[in-house]
C-alpha cells in the first residue's frame, strides 16, 4: 500500500475513534461527489491529495503526504449562520484532534501542518445552500 493511502486510512481511523461535538463517520474516498439530497446528513470525507518528495540524506527521502478532509452538509435555511458556525467549530475540533499528534496506524508519520482552505466554499453555499469546508493535513515519513 502506498504511503499516502496508508496515511489517509490512518487519518480516517483516527477521526472515527475520536469524540467530537457532532457525530459523524469519516469515509476515505478518492472523489467525494455527493448528490445534494445526500448532504442532508453531515459528510466527512478523507481524500488523498498529494505527495512531495525531498532529499533527507544520501540514502533517504522525506515523503510529505497531504490529505484533504472535507466537511459537507446542506444548510437548513432557518438555521443559516448558526449551522455554518457549528460546522466550522467541528472543523476546528478536527484540526485540534490531529494537530501535533502521530497517527496510531502509521506511527512513523510525523505531523507537519494543517491548512483550512477554503473555510467556506462560497459557490457551494450560494448555488446549493451547502457548506463545504476543507482541511488539508500534512504528515512526513522518512524512507
Amino acid at each position: 500500500m502506498s504511503t499516502l493511502i496508508a496515511i489517509a486510512d490512518a487519518v480516517t481511523a483516527s477521526l472515527n475513534a475520536g469524540s467530537f461535538g457532532q457525530p459523524f463517520t469519516a469515509e476515505r474516498l478518492y472523489q467525494p461527489a455527493f448528490e445534494l439530497a445526500d448532504l442532508s446528513e453531515l459528510k466527512v470525507s478523507v481524500v488523498p491529495k498529494g505527495v512531495s518528495i525531498a532529499t533527507a540524506s544520501r540514502d533517504g527521502s522525506y515523503f510529505d503526504c497531504a490529505v484533504d478532509i472535507g466537511i459537507q452538509k446542506k444548510i437548513d435555511p432557518h438555521e443559516g449562520d448558526a449551522e455554518i458556525a457549528s460546522l466550522l467549530d467541528l472543523a476546528e475540533e478536527i484540526a485540534d484532534h490531529l494537530r501535533m499528534k502521530r497517527l496510531a496506524d502509521v506511527p512513523e508519520a510525523v505531523w507537519l501542518s494543517i491548512e483550512h482552505e477554503p473555510v467556506v466554499a462560497a459557490e457551494h453555499l450560494e448555488q446549493q445552500r451547502a457548506l463545504t469546508s476543507i482541511l488539508t493535513v500534512t504528515y512526513r515519513v522518512r524512507r
